[in-house]
């Protein structure tokens, strides 16, 4: 019996030996790594919060932009519309203008005027 109790605590202390130098270190590096990880968990969170806050006020930004540049956009287009109408009044302002004129060199040239279309044509003699 006492081979027996004398293998027993020989195998008890291969144990504790084999807690102490494998497991407890083992524990210990897996505690550091832990602490490590959460450590730089927090950094993480705390950049991704001020990433977070950036891109909203980023995105507010150009949501601003974009609106006022579809204002800028609406503007020009109103304006050229505005403007091509200027054109073509001022086309047709001309167009009458010439006709009218037109119309009084005929009068003031020709004692016998026909007027064709807007243009002079003197009667033919007979």
């Amino acid at each position: 019996m006492s081979e027996h109790g004398a293998a027993l605590q020989t195998y008890n202390q291969e144990l504790v030996k084999c807690k102490d130098y494998l497991f407890v270190p083992k524990r210990n590096e897996i505690v550091d790594i832990i602490y490590k990880e959460e450590a730089e968990k927090a950094v993480l969170e705390k950049n991704l919060d001020i990433l977070q806050s950036r891109l909203t006020l980023l995105k507010k930004s150009l949501e601003h932009y974009k609106s006022v540049y579809e204002g800028y956009d609406r503007t020009i287009k109103e304006t050229e519309n505005g403007f091509k109408k200027i054109l073509e009044s001022s086309q047709t302002l001309l167009q009458l203008a010439q006709q009218e004129a037109s119309k009084l060199d005929c009068n003031t040239n020709s004692k016998k005027a026909v007027f064709t279309e807007f243009s002079c044509v003197e009667e033919p003699h007979f």
